[in-house]
């Protein structure tokens, strides 16, 4: 019976491996085909993140660690940090410049494109492509359709999509204000795989009010206002893929966060449950 499962759990993880590698060279292919035949070099800055954040690695798999999952969760936390850093300046300049009405106006966040937003979004995309590559190859993900690459895949399509056509690009940062909980999700993994698990430990019980906070405000509140604003401004939107799209990818990613959040509640009362069994 056991060994039957195994059997599946393999049939199923080789199928989502062969799936999304698939889906990944496409990525690559049409990406190559754009910078290349179509002459778009503003697109150089995503295949300089994709190679910055695989140097990352390998700096972390050569100096820290030859754990692929320890070496994966360092380099997701640089990426959540140093996206976190370049949204605050991006929003920051702009409420500066302009004022929360101006930031929030329909054609601002669908035609216009705010400074550096662009390279921005396009360092966060090249991240996701290496992320989704480094994934595939150490299989650093379980079931027939993981969910952490199901969310890489969407965002790569929404966010490619973006960066072809040029729309949304700002949309698309304000969604990237979730990173600002990713930061507190890869310090928790690598506190655990480092045996720091005491629940009465300060700075655990600092880190998880951080990591819940962020998750309530900058993760699921962050993207179901932006749903909100979706659906209200949807008459505002021309005739094309841009409304659907973008809903398409809020649906997905407002659903991955309720599961998130149900893991980030289950992870949470199993460490504090093993804290109160520890005193007793």
């Amino acid at each position: 019976m056991a060994t039957d499962h195994r059997r599946s759990q393999k049939k199923n993880a080789k199928g989502a491996f062969f799936f999304f590698t698939a889906t990944l060279i496409m990525w690559a292919v049409s990406v190559f085909f754009e910078i290349l035949f179509n002459n778009r070099t503003e697109l150089l800055p995503l295949v300089f993140g994709f190679f910055l954040y695989q140097f990352s690695n390998w700096v972390c798999r050569n100096f820290i660690s030859r754990d692929p999952l320890l070496v994966n969760t360092c380099v997701s936390l640089l990426h959540s940090s140093l996206t976190s850093a370049s949204v605050v300046f991006i929003l920051v300049k702009q409420l500066a410049s302009n004022g929360v009405s101006e930031l929030l106006e329909h054609s601002q966040l669908v035609n216009a494109t705010w400074p550096w937003a662009y390279s921005a979004l396009c360092v966060s995309c090249g991240y996701f492509a290496y992320d989704q590559l480094d994934m595939l190859l150490y299989g650093l993900y379980s079931g027939w359709i993981p969910s952490i690459l199901l969310h890489h895949f969407i965002l790569l399509g929404c966010f490619t999509l973006a960066l072809y056509r040029n729309v949304t690009i700002n949309y698309l940062i304000l969604t990237l204000i979730c990173e600002l909980h990713s930061i507190f999700l890869h310090v928790r993994k690598v506190r655990r795989m480092a045996g720091i698990r005491d629940g009465k430990n300060k700075l655990v019980k600092i880190e998880w009010c951080l990591n819940i906070g962020t998750f309530l405000l900058a993760r699921l509140l962050s993207h179901v206002l932006i749903t909100v604003k979706l659906v209200k401004d949807a008459s505002k939107f021309e005739k094309g893929v841009e409304l659907p799209l973008a809903l398409f990818g809020m649906a997905g990613m407002n659903l991955l966060n309720v599961f998130l959040g149900i893991d980030l509640l289950n992870a949470f009362k199993k460490e504090i449950n093993r804290h109160n069994s520890h005193e007793s």
